[in-house]
């Protein structure tokens, strides 16, 4: 999983990188490699697979495009109005992280229990919506960080970069996401049951550590 405070808690690596001096190539490869780290497509990967076991071959590959679908859909919305939407609302990123961390607590404690919620609405349920395009993926770090970016994108060139880049990460995720269902040929029953746990328990560490990082972003700022 990586760190998982800094890859969906925050974005912290943004503000070391020199941004501004930066050619427009250059930008665009730190937008790439930034955003790519922070969403953590190996990491998404067995949360993906457990959330996604049930269903057939054919669907599983077309939420893992949605997922990605949903992400890149959240992270451009962000990018163009997200300061304006968090003024507006009078939300902060602390808010958004720890909201963000309740939900995928819920999630994994579905996980870990074997136990989902609504089960009678199941068939009308997309977790390419949630969790997976949003928080999961399309989480408060990669928001903020894409909003540093769009910040310091003050040429046509570095624009054309950072889409190229965020459109480039999402094609990443799409394929990562895709590629990995072949796993669960070979894992039969019981291993989606195994998966699902450590999937669960994974989860639970990344909601744990985004209230964690809420509740310091409000404890400096207070």
């Amino acid at each position: 999983m990586g760190d998982v405070g800094s890859g969906r808690g925050s974005a912290k690596g943004c503000d070391g990188m020199n941004l501004s001096d930066s050619s427009a190539v250059t930008f665009a490869i730190q937008a790439f490699v930034t955003l790519l780290v922070i969403m953590d497509p190996p990491g998404a990967t067995p949360i993906f697979l457990s959330l996604v076991a049930d269903k057939s071959a054919r669907v599983r590959r077309k939420l893992a495009w949605q997922a990605a679908s949903v992400s890149l859909f959240v992270i451009a919305t962000f990018a163009l109005f997200g300061r304006l939407i968090l003024d507006y609302l009078s939300v902060s990123i602390q808010s958004l992280q720890a909201s963000g961390g309740l939900l995928l607590l819920l999630v994994s404690l579905e996980l870990l229990t074997g136990r989902r919620s609504g089960d009678a609405n199941d068939a009308n349920s997309n977790v390419a919506l949630v969790p997976l395009g949003t928080p999961l993926l399309a989480g408060p770090g990669a928001i903020v960080a894409t909003m540093i970016f769009v910040q310091h994108a003050q040429t046509a060139s570095r624009v054309i970069g950072l889409i190229i880049a965020v459109v480039a990460v999402h094609l990443a995720i799409a394929l990562s996401l895709q590629s990995s269902t072949f796993i669960l040929r070979v894992i039969k029953d019981s291993g989606v049951t195994l998966l699902a746990r450590i999937a669960g328990l994974l989860l639970a560490a990344i909601a744990v550590q985004m209230m964690v990082d809420a509740v310091k972003g409000f404890a400096a700022t207070w």
